[in-house]
């Protein structure tokens, strides 16, 4: 049983980042940077409680999307032949991936023996297949293999995992929800896979004495009876996961204003930021965000929050300078907007 998401102290950034990427898949995940022991693993874990279900082929082990139009090999052979699939609905999922996955169980593997003998394509899914559609979670994201980086920053660029052995071939989509963590002071991440999360936050230990204690004092309970202390935030979770589906509904009629763009734009030509991207993240942010509190119209409010989220990974360091470390430059151009 998870720790209830409601029930974390603090790192208001980190659960934000979080939820704004339930409400929005296509914000493109978030990183998550701080010291050893300060809940980042227990933040994304106990996200799972709070995720909305999704339709999905019946009996697809790929969640493929019965009205989209990127279909995994089996399920593209059953539409030309079946027409309109049946579909079901199935919650969404955080699937993890370890440090030591080997490309055969990222990917998945074709049964190659199987294929020749019977003349039937069988494949064994992977950790990609179980992902589409759901969370992905690297926990010490910094430390995976530079060959498995490179699997996923090609899967993450096409939205599609493909598997050739011995001729047969096998696709399936593969748009996940990237969510990473990791220590800083374990080593830097490449700056490919870096650029590729949506949103970043940087945690730090509580200092606030009071905030410690009453951690002490709920983590207590929950080793205690962790049924018992469920029960206690049930209300407290299950009006985020209303608040979620709501900004859900509300989000495509969320309109952004030229005026808001500019500012937009303004602050990350000021920064100094490279590419578009980051614009284009950050404006999507603020619309997500005034859609989280009800709004139907994202403001300049709204981008004083959300920039820091989508840029300050994306900021040009100096040679030896933190991750992060440029989060002060942010007070001089926020203080600028209205």
């Amino acid at each position: 049983m998870m720790f209830p998401f409601t029930a974390l102290v603090g790192h208001e950034r980190m659960k934000l980042g979080l939820i704004l990427n339930v409400v929005d898949p296509a914000i493109g995940g978030l990183l998550v940077m701080g010291e050893k022991g300060t809940g980042k693993s227990t933040a994304v874990r106990s996200l799972v409680e709070l995720l909305p279900s999704l339709e999905a082929v019946e009996g697809c082990a790929f969640n493929c999307d019965p009205d989209g139009k990127d279909f995994c090999t089996t399920c593209r052979q059953r539409a030309s032949t079946e027409g309109p699939l049946p579909r079901e609905r199935r919650g969404m999922r955080v699937v993890e991936l370890p440090l030591g996955v080997t490309e055969d169980r990222l990917l998945g593997t074709l049964d190659v023996e199987h294929a020749l003998k019977c003349g039937k394509k069988r494949f064994e899914a992977g950790i990609l297949a179980e992902a589409n559609r759901n969370f992905l979670y690297v926990d010490e994201v910094n430390l995976l293999e530079d060959h498995i980086v490179d699997l996923l920053l090609d899967s993450a660029a096409m939205g599609k995992n493909v598997v050739e052995r011995e001729g047969v071939s096998f696709s399936h989509p593969a748009r996940f929800i990237l969510v990473g963590t990791m220590n800083p002071e374990e080593g830097d991440l490449r700056p490919q896979l870096l650029d590729r999360f949506g949103l970043s936050v940087t945690v730090r230990s509580n200092l606030d004495r009071e905030a410690r204690v009453e951690i002490l004092r709920r983590r207590s309970a929950f080793d205690r009876d962790p049924e018992e202390f469920h029960r206690g935030w049930k209300d407290e979770q299950q009006s985020l996961c209303d608040r979620i589906v709501r900004a859900r509904e509300r989000l495509p009629n969320v309109e952004i204003g030229d005026d808001v763009l500019g500012c937009i734009a303004d602050i990350s030509t000021t920064l100094q930021v490279d590419g578009h991207r980051p614009d284009i993240v950050t404006a999507r942010a603020a619309r997500v965000l005034a859609a989280f509190r009800g709004q139907d119209r994202a403001g300049t409010a709204e981008v004083r929050e959300a920039a820091p989220l989508a840029l300050n990974h994306r900021l040009k360091r100096l040679p030896f300078e933190e991750i992060g470390a440029g989060e002060k430059r942010f007070d001089e151009v926020l203080a600028g907007l209205e």
